[in-house]
């Protein structure tokens, strides 16, 4: 059985985040911290600590000084988040080895390629989604830089129920990713730099009539 020897608290922040994408909390939900640690069979220490990870990543705010409530969504936000993980993952991919970006060009168009269908469900969506930017990203070697995409995206994941939820049917463009992965295996690191910008903003307007006007 593999052991988990991360920090506690990272443990319970991927957890919230796991049943956040499962439309278990709702924007704007006070988080009772006695009944979540007692359900997570948890202490509180480790738990705060996670909350206030993800509240530094905009997953949460605080709530006057009363604990922590899920943040809210607007459209605007989302536009922001978006426009922000473009602008993060262009700059990783630019600054990635052009001779290592054609080495996983071929892996990153056979993901694309594994996963053809305009429809599918959330869950599988975000998983394919995950594993293929993880991959384009992998060549950057400014850790910072990761780590500002990685908290960024944490934001973004409260908007994946609300946009779609785990068995709504969902478009999505695989031939952009299909095109990021073809620039890169002809060695048009710019080209595809810029393809991967548009295939965010593409993606952002395919979500945003899904987000609830303000």
């Amino acid at each position: 059985m593999p052991i988990d020897r991360r920090p506690l608290r990272e443990q319970i922040r991927e957890e919230l985040l796991s049943r956040l994408d499962r439309g278990h909390f709702a924007a704007g939900t006070d988080i009772n911290e006695v009944a979540l640690a007692a359900e997570l069979g948890v202490s509180r220490t480790p738990l705060r600590e996670a909350l206030i990870t993800l509240a530094g990543e905009g997953v949460l705010e605080s709530n006057q000084g009363r604990g922590f409530r899920f943040a809210p969504v607007s459209r605007k936000e989302f536009r922001e988040l978006c426009e922000i993980v473009a602008g993060l993952e262009a700059l990783a991919l630019d600054r990635s080895d052009p001779a290592y970006l054609r080495e996983i060009a071929p892996e990153l168009l056979r993901l694309a390629r594994d996963f053809p269908d305009r429809i599918a469900e959330q869950h599988v969506i975000e998983r394919h989604d995950d594993e293929w930017h993880d991959l384009l990203v992998s060549g950057c070697r400014n850790e910072r830089l990761i780590d500002l995409i990685t908290s960024v995206k944490a934001g973004l994941r409260r908007y994946a129920h609300l946009l779609a939820g785990d068995d709504t049917p969902l478009e999505r463009e695989a031939a952009e990713h299909c095109r990021v992965a073809e620039l890169l295996m002809s060695g048009d690191q710019a080209a595809a730099v810029q393809a991967l910008r548009d295939n965010w903003v593409n993606g952002m307007e395919r979500m945003m009539s899904r987000i609830p006007s303000t």
